[in-house]
């Protein structure tokens, strides 16, 4: 799957997709994951991609103009596409959404910055928007990358061990994983559950399912 986030800090992510599993799964060629200054699509010589909002008020708005230009020239015929706009304003995401992505062989994400974005590149630019959550940022590139970590390691051949998706948190709706414990079996007093250490593989299995989180 192919991942394009559109921002005017090209940089800001670099770190985050060079590291880890996703870095792994660039290396091994199972995600593309690119970053896209928007000033390389505006027309002056100022590389504007800001101005003030019609009807006054506080701050900028980004402008729709490269915004269009961006995702046109990013898109490709022959691939399903989803266009996704971060915003405050947008549906919650979720484990489910996550999934319903993978149909997608690429994701372009429009990650806004200032006061907002031309509400046209909403209506009539991108196919929905999304939110991480009820708060809000200074920019949508870390709402980008939290979107992208998490349908990442869902694509087949990202993780080490795939079977951990089964048992991981949201595998079920509502439900977060049970608790887990390493050694030592006992620090400062604080015990390793017994039933852990047991060895019956079945009370072992009665305890997780007991022990999920309901959310």
């Amino acid at each position: 799957m192919k991942f394009d986030i559109i921002t005017i800090f090209p940089h800001i992510l670099d770190s985050y997709f060079k590291e880890g599993i996703l870095g792994r799964a660039v290396e091994n060629k199972k995600i593309e994951i690119k970053l896209h200054n928007l000033r390389k699509w505006t027309a002056d010589k100022h590389r504007t991609v800001d101005d003030s909002p019609y009807g006054g008020g506080a701050g900028m708005i980004m402008k729709v103009e490269p915004l269009a230009k961006a995702v046109k020239s990013l898109k490709k015929s022959k691939e399903k596409t989803r266009v996704i706009l971060l915003s405050a304003g947008g549906k919650i995401f979720n484990q489910k959404k996550a999934g319903q992505y993978l149909k997608y062989d690429r994701l372009i994400f429009i990650c806004g910055r200032y006061e907002g974005v031309d509400q046209r590149v909403a209506d009539y630019i991108c196919d929905e928007e999304i939110s991480i959550g009820r708060y809000v940022l200074t920019g949508g590139e870390l709402g980008a990358a939290a979107v992208v970590d998490s349908v990442a390691r869902l694509i087949p051949g990202v993780l080490g061990n795939e079977e951990s998706l089964n048992e991981e948190s949201f595998a079920k709706k509502g439900v977060a994983e049970y608790p887990q414990y390493t050694k030592p079996e006992e620090f400062n007093g604080w015990k390793v559950p017994a039933v852990l250490l047991s060895g019956n593989h079945q009370k072992i299995k009665q305890w997780k399912g007991k022990n999920k989180k309901t959310l």
